[in-house]
Formats: C-alpha cells, structure tokens, sequence
C-alpha cells in the first residue's frame, strides 16, 4: 500500500459449492475456513469471519484496495479448491460454482454482519440458500435475472 492511501472498505462476499453438492461438511469446515482465512490475509485482506454451511460460503473482509474483489474471488476459489483436492476430502474433484455475490457494508455494520454469518447453521433450519441470495440481491437492489443465479437445491 502506498503513502497516504487510507480506506475502510468491508465486503461479504458469498459463492457456493458446484454441482449442486452438499460437500462442505461440518468436519472439514474449520480447517476450509481457516485456510481460507489465510488466503484473505496473504493478500492483504483482513479476514473477519468466514463460515457456511454444506453448499455455500461466506466471506467477510476489510478489503485492501491493492487487488480486485474478482481477483480476491478469483484465489480464493482457486486456491482453495486446490487445497480440497489436495486433501482428496471427496472422491471426485471438488469445484466451486462461476459466480459470487459481493455485498459493501459500513463499519456501523460489521458486528451484524459478523453474527448473522457466525451463526449460518442456525439461519439455514429456516432460510433456503436461494432465498438468502435472493434476499441478499433484493436488499441490495440489484438486479438480477434467475437464469444466471446459482444452482441451488430444491
């Protein structure tokens, strides 16, 4: 970072499993997680939680202005999907969907934020993944169009 560049930028970024697969289970998820985390770090991101449930995750940082927001997605899919493989956790080769949702918060925000993925278990015994995102998008206001949102479960 150079001299006098000063930012408080805080995004939640979501993506989710392919292939439909609930392969993110409750075992592997605080090693996933943590690894995760260090990806975030490494690229001067700081990680403030990162957590999910078996068919998409969340993450949440303060966001260095020094690499894109797609290019953080871009590694932290790469790498970690490498991570998993790497692992041999499945018996086929693990991928995340094209596609994510970045979401900006203020700093008003960030305990909020914090909790509402801190406890992902929790708000998916009511809440679909779909209905989250969609959610998600209409909060936002962003427009979408179904054809191109994740593949989700029924």
């Amino acid at each position: 970072m150079k001299p006098g560049v000063f930012t408080q930028l805080y995004v939640q970024l979501i993506f989710a499993v392919k292939y439909k697969d609930r392969l993110l289970k409750e075992n592997i998820r605080s090693e996933l997680f943590s690894y995760m985390s260090g990806i975030a770090t490494n690229l001067k991101h700081k990680s403030i939680i990162i957590n999910g449930v078996s068919d998409h995750v969340h993450v949440f940082l303060g966001i260095s202005p020094s690499i894109t927001i797609s290019d953080t997605v871009w590694e932290l899919k790469r790498s970690s999907s490498l991570f998993i493989n790497n692992k041999n956790w499945f018996g086929s080769k693990f991928q995340w969907q094209d596609g994510y949702g970045a979401f900006s918060y203020s700093r008003s925000h960030i305990d909020n934020v914090y909790n509402y993925i801190k406890y992902q278990e929790q708000h998916h015994r009511k809440t679909t993944f779909r209905e989250e995102y969609i959610d998600f998008l209409k909060q936002f206001e962003i427009e979408f169009n179904n054809k191109y949102l994740f593949d989700f479960f029924s």
